[in-house]
């Protein structure tokens, strides 16, 4: 099998199982491990927090730098009127990341499936939207797509739809490229460095995209929201 038909088999959606109701409903690969991925950080947030102390140690110690790190990141993109948006801000985070790296595991990331990273991208630019209407009010909201100038609106609408689609193909497009360049590897160095470069698309690389996901869309809330009058 050349690369073309391996890449074409990898974007194709997978079907897991089939629901026998209504001549048959198909479950697609990717919804089920992101269902995986739901129990393990529900469980895992579970476990993490069954016994805190005041005074942290061990695995409290990291949790709490790790929650730390993600509070004081988006705080000083978004500022103090952001903070009601860092739950879902670290949940998506969080989920990318996990996605991102699952493939050591043996599982395919759901971040190979397009209608994944579209569903997120559309989850990232609804709560921009929403968090604009919040922030600046409804009239406010309006007002900012003839900013600076009402010539801009048609721009200003436009780019709605340009900011969930660049979301979107930067993340898949990241995913799908580090597939391509690990096959092209293994064409050519079949045993060893593919094991080490694997290693750094499934984790380093997995985790970058993750950061700049949520960077991005923490960089257009705070756009979104505009000054305080």
């Amino acid at each position: 099998m050349d690369i073309a038909e391996k890449l074409q088999e990898e974007l194709e959606c997978r079907v897991a199982f089939e629901i026998p109701v209504f001549g048959g409903i198909p479950v697609p690969e990717s919804r089920v491990i992101t269902w995986v991925i739901m129990a393990v950080v529900v469980l895992g947030s579970i476990l993490l927090v069954r016994k805190l102390k005041k005074v942290p140690t061990g695995s409290q110690c990291l949790l709490e730098t790790g929650i730390e790190w993600m509070n004081n990141f988006f705080l000083e993109i978004l500022g103090p009127k952001g903070k009601k948006y860092l739950p879902v801000l670290e949940t998506f985070l969080i989920y990318i990341g996990i996605s991102n790296i699952i493939g050591l595991f043996g599982l395919r990331p759901p971040t190979k499936d397009f209608g994944v990273t579209a569903t997120l991208a559309v989850f990232a630019i609804s709560l921009i939207q929403i968090c604009g209407m919040k922030e600046r009010g409804v009239k406010g909201w309006v007002h900012s797509f003839v900013e600076p100038m009402p010539l801009m609106l048609p721009m200003n609408i436009l780019e709605v739809v340009i900011k969930p689609l660049s979301l979107c193909m930067r993340l898949f497009g990241n995913v799908l490229g580090a597939f391509v360049v690990m096959e092209l590897i293994k064409m050519v160095i079949p045993v060893g460095i593919p094991l080490v470069l694997s290693f750094y698309f499934d984790i380093f690389d997995g985790c970058i995209q993750a950061y700049v996901f949520v960077f991005l869309t923490s960089l257009f809330m705070a756009e979104a929201m505009g000054e305080e009058d």
